[in-house]
């Protein structure tokens, strides 16, 4: 009897020795059981775990991490209960930032993230909204910044900070019409470039200048001036002259074009010139025969026109000086002629043909003659500049 309580006893101490250390396992077990947050860009998930360290805890749950990655803990520090570790994974987005591509890695959660990263002027023109996550981003992030700019119309010239991407596009938001004829200047760094295209980037300090340009075309007939030929002739007195073929303005037809550039006129351009007429060139008879006496007279019985003689005031000199250099027989065919730069209607009405059918065929003397009675119905106002520049007027 006593020796079967003695087996029954030893097999109770033997059972409540193994409850004992499964009891001891299980507590070990459950004391070594950790709660741990791990939240990948935001998104949570409580883990239950083992592990002893961070790096352990990313294995268990098949975390690698790349170079860009960030971590709120370091990998080979201890794991805690209630620990929280928040993981930033790297994003490769492609950035344009003012016309020039790039690849951004960032471990933020949306385009301000990106913006800020970049350190963007805050008044920068975006492709997508700043709110917008980097993980919805489709076709890359376009960004343009603000660039200092003068604008100048005719007289008017104004600063402006712009987003816009080319040249049409600022005009557009400044209200700024062009038509095909007008022209864009831009100026950069003291350099001038014409006829620029409106697609054109706009750069930083530049100016920009909108030019109207108005181009006019028109048919107009201008006269053609004759020459003017001498031939000797041995029957008229030498000095005289005598008009054989008169001299004839022809005409010439002329397509003309002129650009008005901000209200300057340029010079006119021929496009097509055509002779309608030709002009008829003047023939004159230039005397050769030794003048008779004076007291001779013709076989009519008449005296022939005398011509002025002496010398020649100082003051009309001066004037033909002014006028013409003093050259008493030119014609520069722009229809003035002479010292005294008549023109053929006013040399006609004073009488001037008696001594030659053109100013400049007449002698000084002729021509101050001629003068004298022009200037007796209107006095030195007949040349205004030269008179009022020598004090005659």
């Amino acid at each position: 009897m006593t020796h079967l309580f003695k087996k029954r006893w030893a097999k109770f101490i033997a059972q409540a020795a193994v409850l004992a250390l499964v009891i001891a396992g299980a507590v070990f077990y459950i004391a070594g059981q950790k709660s741990v947050t791990i939240a990948i860009d935001g998104k949570e998930q409580v883990v239950s775990t083992r592990a002893a360290s961070v790096q352990d805890l990313l294995t268990q749950e098949d975390i690698t991490l790349d170079e860009r990655d960030e971590i709120s803990a370091d990998p080979a520090s201890p794991l805690s209960d209630e620990q929280r570790i928040d993981i930033s994974l790297n994003k490769s987005i492609e950035v344009v930032l003012d016309g020039e591509e790039r690849v951004v890695h960032t471990t933020g959660m949306t385009v301000a993230d990106v913006i800020n990263e970049l350190d963007v002027d805050q008044d920068a023109k975006l492709s997508q909204a700043e709110d917008l996550a980097i993980s919805a981003l489709s076709g890359g992030l376009e960004i343009i910044t603000p660039k200092e700019v003068t604008l100048k119309q005719g007289k008017d010239s104004k600063k402006l900070s712009t987003t816009a991407e080319t040249i049409a596009d600022l005009f557009k938001e400044e209200g700024v019409k062009l038509d095909k004829d007008d022209e864009i200047q831009v100026r950069v760094d003291d350099e001038t470039e014409k006829d620029v295209d409106a697609k054109t980037a706009i750069v930083e300090g530049s100016e920009i200048r909108a030019i109207k340009v108005e181009i006019k075309t028109w048919d107009e007939t201008r006269d053609i001036d004759f020459k003017t030929t001498k031939v000797k002739d041995k029957d008229l007195v030498k000095g005289k002259t005598k008009v054989k073929t008169e001299g004839e303005q022809g005409e010439r037809k002329l397509t003309l074009r002129q650009e008005i550039r901000d209200g300057k006129k340029g010079e006119e351009e021929v496009l097509k010139s055509k002779v309608t007429k030709e002009p008829v060139t003047e023939v004159v008879r230039v005397g050769t025969k030794k003048p008779e006496s004076s007291s001779s007279s013709d076989s009519s019985g008449s005296s022939k026109t005398k011509a002025p003689t002496g010398s020649i005031s100082s003051t009309w000199a001066a004037l033909a000086k002014c006028e013409s250099g003093g050259n008493w027989s030119i014609n520069t065919g722009n229809g003035y002629y002479g010292g005294l730069q008549f023109s053929a209607s006013s040399w006609r009405a004073v009488g001037g043909t008696k001594y030659a059918p053109l100013p400049h065929q007449a002698t000084a003397q002729e021509q101050i003659a001629a003068a004298e009675r022009l200037r007796a119905s209107g006095g030195w106002g007949h040349w205004p500049a030269c008179a009022r520049k020598l004090g005659l007027i």
